[in-house]
């Protein structure tokens, strides 16, 4: 790496734009945020760069008072700001997209843009002025959207505009953008980096936080990196992404799986004329069928919220199945509970690890053994030496960093806590892996940990399924890739297949009409 290429953050002058000095936020003994400086100029976009967890959407929600220093000043234009609350930071002219959309989804989108900003007699919202509100800035921003649209029925991405919409109502001068594509197809990316860009040029100061070195490399004019809650330099956007990740992680790292072709073995999983349903009825898998052969890796692409999870969660037991097979080497487990499952040898990978992946306050050794207690029982009483013989076989097997396998689970980093439960999973010759967002909330350094594994669990004639949102995550590992949306298959392609295609059939085109366009826009 090119040393030279990144800088220490240094203080500079205060002048005009926003300044924060010293920021230092604690959650107990956890150092969140310390003593970050940070420039926010006025027509520049600037990129907050960090692994989960660095303490980025800290500093964001510090900024916009919803969260309070424990040490630090903030100032905008020389004057010092003491935020308590979003509202003193809107009138400061900072406004905030976040990850997770702050919408009244059975209100409309003029009801949502006027929230809190009520303007008729005894605080009714005025719908004339809101709905022209909307139009003015729709028209001006480029980002067309119904004023009396209700927003549970719009579109994830349309749904972003809104919030965009939001902030520049209270004409945000200094706009903060929270992991705004996590949940947007590649078009729609594309159509939000350009507004980002629109909104630079018209003089505002963007701050992006994300961390894919793709989309940095795209749009920022200037990138500050964040790890373990402090600030570790500046980088320039012609960086490649190995120097950008080598800044985050602190170490080189692979952005790149290494793996050969396939060698295909027999059907494993054959999933047919599948349907399942929410708790409230609503379809949430539309009569899907596909199968995986032991040896391949099928990745289950698509925006977060089109069936992946509750498909993923069908084939282990957790979700009732309406209608339609799960076939497991020839066996229906469609109806089967979850310990049924996983003795029918399927591995199971959740999406929300804290939640359904382990339990925080058991030790390591324990969470090693939980989908398989009974294996370690003598009698009524377990067999703890067992135990602790699997748990220091599988840390080192795993790289699993921690100081005492005796410690709760919950003491380990994100990616520590996923390697256990990749461990225990590949603990058992299995028929079928499945991992929902298997790198989700994992750094860099882990993630390319983690693809190896699942790589050489494929190797050993395993069929593997993958639900993946990320789109570099899917086309690095998959061997074939099938994308859904609203519930359906739209096709299944080869993972050379271009991202536009893969786009336009996560927003639901046939996969044909998808192909051809970027085929004839590549001829344009």
């Amino acid at each position: 790496m090119n040393q030279t290429a990144a800088v220490p953050a240094a203080s500079r002058e205060p002048g005009s734009g926003l300044q924060l000095r010293g920021i230092t936020k604690r959650f107990g003994s956890l150092v969140a945020n310390d003593h970050i400086d940070l420039d926010i100029r006025p027509g520049e976009i600037h990129c907050l760069l960090g692994e989960n967890g660095a303490g980025k959407s800290t500093l964001m929600n510090v900024l916009y008072g919803l969260l309070q220093a424990d040490e630090g000043t903030i100032t905008v234009d020389d004057a010092e700001l003491h935020l308590t609350n979003p509202k003193q930071a809107m009138a400061a002219g900072i406004g905030m997209v976040h990850q997770h959309f702050m919408l009244v989804e059975v209100f409309s989108v003029a009801e949502n843009l006027m929230l809190g900003r009520e303007q008729g007699p005894f605080g009714t919202v005025d719908m004339r002025a809101a709905r022209k509100r909307v139009r003015e800035l729709s028209h001006r921003y480029k980002l067309e959207v119904e004023p009396d649209a209700i927003i549970e029925n719009l579109p994830v991405g349309i749904q972003q505009r809104v919030e965009i919409l939001k902030a520049l109502a209270n004409d945000a001068k200094y706009l903060i953008f929270d992991e705004p594509t996590a949940v947007l197809t590649p078009q729609e990316i594309d159509e939000l980096m350009a507004v980002m860009q629109a909104l630079r040029d018209e003089g505002r100061a963007i701050v992006f936080i994300t961390h894919k070195l793709r989309e940095v490399r795209a749009i920022a004019d200037r990138i500050t990196v964040i790890r373990r809650g402090k600030v570790v330099g500046t980088a320039d956007p012609s960086m490649s992404e190995a120097q950008l990740a080598e800044m985050m992680v602190g170490r080189a790292v692979s952005l790149t799986v290494d793996k050969q072709e396939p060698t295909l073995g027999d059907e494993r999983l054959q999933v047919r004329d599948l349907v399942v349903a929410s708790p409230a009825g609503s379809v949430m898998v539309d009569h899907v069928d596909f199968s995986v052969r032991g040896g391949e890796i099928l990745c289950l692409a698509g925006v977060q919220g089109n069936g992946q999870t509750e498909l993923a969660e069908a084939v282990l037991g957790t979700t009732p199945v309406k209608s339609g097979e799960i076939l497991i080497d020839g066996k229906d487990v469609a109806r089967m509970k979850p310990q049924q499952t996983l003795d029918a040898g399927i591995g199971f990978v959740p999406e929300d690890r804290q939640k359904d992946g382990f339990v925080g306050s058991f030790s390591v050794a324990e969470n090693l053994v939980l989908n398989h207690v009974e294996d370690y029982s003598r009698g009524l009483a377990l067999d703890m030496k067992k135990i602790r013989e699997n748990a220091e076989q599988r840390v080192s097997e795993f790289d699993i960093r921690t100081n005492g396998i005796d410690l709760p689970v919950s003491s380990l980093s994100g990616g520590n806590q996923q390697k256990v439960v990749l461990a225990r999973e590949l603990s058992r010759p299995l028929s079928l892996l499945v991992a929902n967002q298997p790198t989700r909330g994992v750094d860099v350094g882990a993630i390319e940990f983690l693809h190896e594994r699942i790589v050489a669990e494929r190797d050993q004639g395993t069929a593997v399924v993958i639900v993946s949102t990320e789109l570099d995550e899917v086309a690095a590992l998959a061997d074939r890739i099938a994308v859904m949306y609203r519930g359906k298959i739209v096709g299944i392609v080869p993972p050379e297949t271009p991202r536009d295609a893969l786009g336009l059939m996560m927003a639901g085109v046939p996969q044909d009409e998808a192909l051809a366009a970027v085929q004839e826009g590549g001829r344009a």
